[in-house]
This record gives C-alpha cells, structure tokens and sequence, in this order.
C-alpha cells in the first residue's frame, strides 16, 4: 500500500479473519481424565437404561463362571481333606465323589472350556449392546421407559451383530499378527485398531474398512491417541482389580455363614455375579470416555479436510474467470 510520501507500507492481515479462522478449529484431543470425567457427565441419567441393557449379558456371563468357582471351592475342600483337618463341603447329589481320586473336579475340564468360549461371545455381545445404547443417547432416541429402551437397543444390536463380529475377529488377527512378531508391533497395531468397533456403530463402516478409518484417524496424532488409550487401560485393569480383591475378600468373609445356613452355592453365585456385574459395568464406561475420544479425532478430521480439499484444487486460468 502506497502513502503520500511514495513509500510502501505491507498490509497487514485483518485480524477479524484470522480470530474466525482460527476459532473455527477448536476441537483438540483432551487429557484422559477429563474423558473420563465427560463420561460421568454423558451416562448421568442414564445409568438405568445401561443397567436394564447390561443385566442379561452379566447373567448369562456369571453362570459361564460359576463351574470355575464351585471348582475352586471344591479343590479347597479337597486340599483340606488331604491334610487330614476337618471341612465342611457343599457336593451336589448327582456328582459321584471318589475318595481314590481327590484331584477329579466337579464339572470336567472340556465343559468349563466351552464356557469360557461363550464368556468371549457374550463379551463382544456386550460391547456391541454398550455402543448400540450409546449411539442411541447420542441421537437422542432414548424412550422414557428403561425396560423399552433396552429392547429397542437389542432390535438395533442384533442386526449388526454378524458385521461387528466380523470386525471384532479382524482386529484380533491383526493384533496376533503384530503380536507375533514382537510386542511393540502388536501394542502399535492394538492402538491403531482401537476404533475400528465405534466405526461400525456410528459411521456405518463394515469389515476391513471399520479398521482403516481407525487407522486414518490417528494420522500425525498416532502418540497423543496412543498414551491416552494406555491411561484408559491402566485405569480400568487398575480398577478391575481392586474390585476382584474386594469380592474375594467378601466371599471369605461369608463363606462361614454361607456355611451354617447351607447356602454355599448361593453365596458363590452371588459373589461370582456381583464380580461380573462390577467388571462389565466398568467396560461401558471406559467405552463411554472411549467414544467422547473417537468424536473428537472425527471432529479434528472433519476440520482439516476442508483445508486440505482446498489446497488440492486445480487451478484456474486467470482468463477464464471472468465471463
């Protein structure tokens, strides 16, 4: 810009634009704690629904676990038998017991291993009913009776129960890949997969395409992404084990009047369902923060592509752009 004097002055630019500019990018990847903290904030109100949601997955899960514990209790009777003490002990009357063979468990080895393959379905039947309730809280779909929202989540979960098994085995291979060549690897590619199952569930994206729009969004952020995914499962295992700790106490505690009041299997069942109940309760939320995560790359994303589109452009011949 020229002044009276012919000298030049450079034009500055205007800093109105570059504020609206620069306020239109503001989404930016939050500390661990502060997800979690929204994830307190997004499932108040909604405990109940993911309560009515959950309880027939930990139901069907702490039956899976309840041979491994009338199991356990019964190798501890047994133990005692074998040091000569005195024990009381719970034996159901159609199981024969053998004195000559301390060491036969109460249910065999082949039937508690095909219930442990069923606790890895309903664990990914969990997750696919966690996200289905999610989704639905986020729309803003939810009905006001928890029992109907429950059954409407279960309506829009079993449909995409055979894509999301599908991406969920996916993920597994190519994590045991990764695995089997060193640990690293398998962490980088764990980490990099972490999203492929919110793909599914609120972008619609199926199979292997699930797994590379996960990967695609960690582009240029793949650490920042990285230490927040390990603070969610340190806390969470962190967690989970404190819980396991409580729980063994307590059934220690009650296994005296489990005892008198000849209610063994009860009291197991119980401690074994509240244990269940404790952990996949958990799991929600962690997904819970996990998805305010995955909202947050899609948003940072979203905002670099116009910019980028932008940049790509062909150019324009300055003749043609009048008429």
């Amino acid at each position: 810009m020229k002044l009276g004097g012919g000298k030049t002055r450079p034009v500055r630019p205007c800093l109105g634009l570059r504020g609206m500019t620069t306020s239109s990018r503001v989404t930016r990847l939050k500390s661990s704690f502060i997800y979690l903290a929204n994830a307190v904030n997004d499932l108040r109100g909604n405990w109940d629904v993911l309560a009515v949601v959950i309880a027939p997955v930990v139901l069907l899960a702490s039956l899976c676990l309840l041979p491994d514990a009338l199991n356990l209790q019964h190798r501890v009777v047994q133990t005692f038998e074998a040091a000569g003490g005195q024990y009381i002990s719970f034996v159901p009357a159609q199981i024969p017991v053998r004195p000559d063979r301390p060491d036969i468990p109460l249910y065999p080895v082949w039937f508690t291993r095909t219930l442990h393959l069923l606790l890895i379905v309903f664990m990914i039947a969990l997750k696919l009913v966690v996200l289905c309730a999610l989704k639905r809280m986020r729309d803003k779909t939810r009905l006001p009776d928890p029992f109907a929202e429950a059954i409407a989540v279960y309506r829009q979960a079993i449909p995409l129960a055979p894509a999301f098994l599908l991406v969920v085995v996916l993920q597994w291979l190519a994590t045991a890949i990764g695995f089997s060549l060193l640990v690293v690897p398998g962490l980088l590619v764990y980490v990099w997969l972490y999203f492929s199952q919110y793909a599914l569930v609120f972008d619609d994206r199926h199979g292997w395409v699930a797994l590379l729009f996960s990967r695609d969004l960690m582009r240029r952020r793949f650490f920042k992404v990285a230490i927040r995914v390990v603070v969610f499962l340190a806390v969470w295992s962190g967690y989970n084990s404190w819980t396991a700790s409580v729980f063994v106490i307590a059934s220690l505690l009650l296994g005296p009047a489990s005892v008198i009041t000849n209610s063994i299997a009860a009291t197991v069942f119980l401690m074994d369902l509240l244990a269940v109940a404790a952990a996949y309760a958990t799991t929600a939320f962690f997904m819970a923060a996990g998805l305010r995560m995955y909202e947050d790359l899609r948003a940072i994303v979203a905002e670099h592509a116009p910019a980028h589109a932008v940049a790509i452009q062909a150019t324009v011949p300055l003749g043609s752009a009048k008429a």
